[in-house]
């Protein structure tokens, strides 16, 4: 009987062929799927923001209890992305650097899908908080725009910008963890439940997500918030990026220590090749016997 699950090595040797394939597709494409993964991302946060915003008394008597509601329901959308084989940029700043050290792409190749990918998920989540969180009325009447404003403060104004670059590294390295698991799981339920549990933790403890903050803190100006696009690039999303990518790191670092020593050259990728030659091989004797 088959495992359901695969091997910490070879999870890193899928998460490798997954970033050498992502790197094959035509650019044009990997921006349009890093435009659908800005959008089912804020699908999440949309839920976690209506939760939250709409949870004031529990909140008042209760926070823990709300944060741990709102975190429940957003890891819908990192589901939702994986599933569809979408693109966003917090896994690529895991699996990239793996591949790249591997010698399995080129180093330009990391930040080149690096900056498809951001300017890809940020016109899905400016999408989203306009058209899906504004303009078609869910979120622009209280107590819902109240909590929008005031997150906006909680979440970029008042932490020092040291503080919410901390916070990013304790984001992706669960969110890359969550991304790490479900490429672990061999079917969609499992998948759905390594992935949900981790993203749930980084939700609920109020880490930061540079894409998830994309709409979130978009959707906060777009209401008027104290929040400046000056204020929230400097402070908020490039600390938030730069956090990312250092958690992203801690996750796909010591994979390629761990499980890719002998990986490409003389290893892993060179013993499967052969394998697959020695198929072909007997395959082509096969046919001529």
């Amino acid at each position: 009987m088959s495992s359901s699950t695969l091997t910490p090595a070879e999870v890193a040797v899928a998460l490798v062929e997954q970033a050498v394939a992502k790197h094959n597709t035509r650019l044009d494409k990997t921006f349009f799927k890093a435009v659908l993964a800005g959008v089912m991302l804020s699908f999440g946060g949309l839920l976690d923001l209506i939760i939250s915003g709409g949870s004031a008394g529990l909140t008042a008597s209760n926070p823990g209890i709300v944060k741990v509601l709102g975190g429940f329901v957003f890891p819908v959308g990192l589901v939702m992305i994986a599933l569809q084989g979408l693109d966003l940029l917090t896994s690529n700043l895991m699996i990239f650097p793996m591949a790249a050290l591997k010698r399995a792409i080129p180093w330009w190749g990391v930040p080149l899908n690096w900056i498809v990918v951001f300017f890809g998920n940020l016109v899905g989540s400016l999408f989203f908080a306009a058209i899906l969180s504004k303009y078609d009325g869910l979120m622009v009447d209280d107590p819902y725009a109240s909590y929008v404003r005031a997150f906006a403060i909680t979440k970029a104004i008042t932490p020092g910008w040291y503080q919410i670059f901390l916070r990013g590294i304790g984001c992706n390295w669960l969110v890359c963890i969550a991304v790490w698991q479900g490429v672990g799981a061999k079917e969609t339920f499992s998948k759905i439940i390594a992935i949900w549990f981790p993203v749930w933790v980084f939700v609920a403890c109020g880490f930061d997500h540079v894409i998830a903050n994309m709409f979130s803190l978009s959707l906060s100006m777009m209401l008027h918030s104290e929040l400046t696009v000056d204020l929230y690039i400097r402070k908020s999303l490039i600390a938030a990026l730069i956090g990312n990518i250092i958690g992203g790191l801690f996750v796909g670092l010591p994979a390629v220590y761990f499980y890719l020593d002998d990986w490409h050259a003389g290893g892993l990728r060179d013993a499967e090749e052969a394998c697959i030659e020695r198929k072909t091989s007997d395959t082509d004797s096969g046919k001529s016997s």
